[in-house]
């Protein structure tokens, strides 16, 4: 079988959930899967909606669990499974409250940093390996407990800034594809201004 990467974004199935920060994740695939004129399709094997993409050579199937958050890990290792993906040719895009709105932070493994998501797949693929890019949504000020925020759509103050956000996140993801992780966080991580 061919060498595949596998890039998820992570977020929660059903229309009530669709341009929630939570499902920031699935909004970036949604970009990757636009740009490459690529269609989504169900897969029941993994309990996902996924597409194909190709880069230079270099394929890459696009991921949407569909299991809810808290359960991503499922989806993503049947999917790492089947196609015999190990982790570091791995990448999934995350919401994080704890980074403000307009930053991206790539890495090639750490914590979890509280996101269940991360914690699932974390736990099925036996370990943090994997690049994750935490893309951030910000907290309210002074607000410890964040479910309602998080559950929340984006209000239209910050979709400018989002979709710059986004395409970044996007330019990242490709990146990653086409040059390797280092070169990804090198020339992506940071924060955008609001223009």
């Amino acid at each position: 079988m061919e060498s595949l990467f596998l890039i998820v974004g992570l977020g929660n199935p059903g229309r009530k959930y669709i341009r929630t920060r939570h499902n920031v994740g699935f909004m970036l695939v949604d970009s990757l899967a636009e740009r490459a004129r690529a269609t989504w399709q169900d897969d029941k094997r993994s309990r996902s909606r996924i597409a194909r993409i190709e880069r230079n050579g270099r394929k890459a199937i696009l991921c949407q669990p569909q299991t809810f958050m808290n359960s991503s890990g499922e989806a993503v290792r049947a999917l790492a499974e089947f196609y015999k993906i190990p982790p570091a040719s791995v990448f999934v895009a995350v919401d994080d409250a704890n980074l403000p709105l307009g930053t991206i932070r790539l890495r090639p493994g750490g914590s979890a940093g509280g996101h269940h998501g991360l914690e699932s797949i974390d736990r099925h693929l036996g370990g943090p390996d994997f690049g994750r890019q935490k893309i951030g949504i910000g907290r309210r000020e002074g607000a410890r407990e964040i479910t309602g925020h998080v559950l929340g759509v984006f209000p239209e103050s910050e979709m400018r800034i989002l979709d710059l956000v986004l395409a970044r996140a996007a330019d990242q993801a490709e990146c990653w594809l086409d040059a390797g992780i280092e070169k990804a966080m090198n020339e992506h991580n940071g924060t955008i201004e609001d223009p």
